[in-house]
């Protein structure tokens, strides 16, 4: 048990130094909660082994737990503060919100369907994390963000997914895509194809 322990630790801190670090996350506050929470726990047993790569890995319920880059750069985008309520739309792996709730005053875990649906409970969040790439914010979920709240998510744009930040303000959230980074599509996200002639 103790050396598959020692292995664990031993991967956090590779991923520390070869992926966050490397990649210019170097926020004191990230490198300390990516290096306590054990990735493992969130994925299967049969995928406990590369908890630690550098990619996303497919969940068994169609969910999956991002690269740890992704996470390491929306942590450090969002700078999450004590009286910060937050809404966390889960990936399927619950990572994202365990590696925020000791840093805010509150976090609400919602699925993508549930976020596009509006069935979130907190109404005036003041941080917006979405564990995946989307295509469009809708406006069920923007209404619950307080003016000024941030934005943090993946954006798929042209086959591209990218890390992107935002703001809410008056009543609309535009978001800026700020570096390309693979991640899972949310595809409850995705614009209606609709018709073109």
């Amino acid at each position: 048990m103790t050396m598959t322990i020692d292995r664990f630790q031993a991967a956090r801190r590779a991923m520390i130094d070869s992926q966050l670090r490397t990649s210019g996350v170097n926020e004191d506050f990230v490198l300390d909660r990516m290096g306590t929470v054990p990735r493992e726990d969130f994925v299967p047993e049969n995928a406990r082994g590369t908890a630690y790569m550098d990619r996303a890995i497919r969940l068994p319920d169609g969910g999956f737990l991002p690269a740890p880059l992704f996470h390491g750069l929306m942590l450090s985008e969002a700078r999450p503060v004590a009286g910060d309520k937050v809404i966390v739309v889960d990936g399927g792996s619950g990572y994202l919100a365990e590696l925020v709730r000791p840093l805010v005053a509150s976090v609400e875990t919602v699925s993508a369907v549930e976020a596009t649906q509006g069935k979130a409970k907190t109404k005036d969040a003041d941080l917006l994390l979405i564990d995946g790439a989307i295509e469009q914010l809708p406006a069920k979920l923007a209404g619950k963000l307080t003016e000024g709240s941030r934005i943090v998510t993946g954006l798929f744009e042209r086959g591209v997914t990218r890390l992107a930040t935002g703001r809410a303000s008056g009543g609309n959230v535009a978001l800026l895509p700020l570096i390309e980074t693979g991640v899972p599509r949310l595809s409850a996200f995705d614009r209606d194809a609709g018709w073109s002639f």
